[in-house]
């Protein structure tokens, strides 16, 4: 069976580092950090008070008011990172019958806001005050739903919730849709806001989460010796897929070309990753065979590294199993979280944004924050500053709670 070419041909980041995609990977590039202390809600509370935040984001600039109110912000923000990736591919002048092109998103958590506020009306003032845009805006669905509405996609359309894995096999599924000839374009990646009072407060009833408080941009430090838990994040990230003849047909602009998916399952712990990583090591050889690539063939990993005890070395032991002697001689990891903080169901779309860009301008974005790396995490993290490289093939990574992993080889055109 002759399988389609995918590639990228259109990208929309909305994140803690900027609000385009252009002023995310630039800050991304210079190793700026977008963690700050929480102004969404009094934090003075909570064990945890910084978080990496979306910041000047203008729903209206993107949603007409009326429909502000029936949304959620992780759909908000949705919305507005697939605007921005639809535009980059040109897609309203593409040739594409619209029933076959879907909506795939990554969503980790869905609508908090919306169910914190609802909740609260609720206890102030009785089950007449729950509002009837409750359920939608609550539900995650309704963030390709609501992106379908907009642009009028009539293909496939759904959610996938795997914890933090949750985009990366978004982006996974919607790529093999393209090979197997579903569809002939997908929106895809995720979206994700859950700093909020139980966002927070949950992840730091489990520890989860920093609380270096007083220094809010040196508190993800994947890797490092004196990390303490992750950043929670937030935004969006969009990517247009598309079947590489039809894009090359009309001329689209390509970043780069999805080479291969894997994914596997710990069946471990509910929270923790395996401590041999074999989870881990199962995805990513899975995603080089369906690449048809070679370990010593890959540049660059974009490291899931939350900046957690159990993650980072977990990763690091998987990373060197799966890619030999060659994971301490030359090749390239870097954890962008240390930068972003950790956006949940959103956080693999962002990475794989990278990972294209990374392709495309030849540079690696670094681990900020590596001062003194821990026992055991000893490869080249890239620390602190990006790196140019002539970058050909990349290996993105994505390990959620529950034991879910997926990880996506990105390769450039040729």
């Amino acid at each position: 069976m002759t399988r389609n070419r995918v590639v990228i041909t259109g990208i929309g980041i909305l994140s803690p580092l900027g609000n385009t995609t252009a002023v995310s990977w630039e800050a991304a590039k210079a190793g700026k950090s977008g963690v700050t202390r929480i102004t969404r809600f009094d934090c003075t509370a909570f064990a945890s008070q910084i978080a990496a935040e979306v910041k000047g984001f203008k729903a209206e600039d993107f949603l007409e008011v009326k429909e502000i109110k029936k949304q959620d912000l992780y759909s908000q923000y949705g919305i507005a990172a697939a605007q921005e990736a639809w535009t980059d591919a040109k897609m309203d002048s593409a040739p594409y019958d619209k029933r076959r092109i879907g909506c795939i998103l990554g969503i980790g958590i869905g609508g908090l806001t919306t169910l914190e506020k609802y909740h609260q009306a609720y206890l102030e003032g009785g089950p007449r005050k729950i509002s009837p845009f409750l359920i939608p805006g609550m539900i995650s669905n309704l963030g390709p739903g609501n992106i379908a509405i907009k642009f009028g996609l009539r293909g496939v359309n759904f959610t996938v919730t795997s914890a933090c894995t949750s985009s990366t096999h978004a982006i996974g599924e919607s790529f093999r849709m393209i090979t197997d000839g579903l569809a002939d374009a997908m929106v895809t990646g995720g979206s994700e806001s859950a700093v909020t009072p139980i966002g927070i407060g949950g992840f730091c009833a489990l520890k989860a989460l920093s609380t270096r408080n007083d220094s809010p941009e040196k508190a993800s430090r994947p890797f490092d010796n004196d990390r303490d838990g992750f950043v929670l994040g937030e935004g969006s990230t969009i990517l247009i897929l598309e079947n590489f003849e039809s894009a090359k047909a009309r001329g689209a602009t390509i970043y780069a070309e999805v080479l291969g998916y894997g994914t596997s399952c710990d069946a471990y712990h509910i929270t923790a990753p395996s401590e041999d990583g074999e989870g881990a090591k199962a995805c990513m050889r899975g995603a080089l065979e369906a690449a048809s690539r070679k370990p010593e063939e890959v540049q660059y990993v974009n490291a899931h590294g939350t900046s957690t005890p159990a993650n980072d070395i977990s990763e690091t032991r998987a990373i060197k199993d799966v890619f030999g002697e060659y994971a301490n001689n030359g090749l390239m990891v870097s954890s962008t979280k240390s930068m972003t903080g950790h956006l949940l169901g959103a956080a693999g779309a962002i990475e794989a944004a990278f990972c294209a860009l990374a392709i495309r301008d030849g540079i690696v974005p670094p681990t900020i924050n590596l001062d003194n790396p821990s026992e055991g995490c000893d490869l080249d993290y890239v620390p602190h500053k990006a790196k140019k490289a002539d970058i050909n093939v990349v290996m993105s990574n994505s390990f959620g709670f529950g034991g879910t992993n997926s990880s996506v080889v990105f390769g450039k055109i040729r």
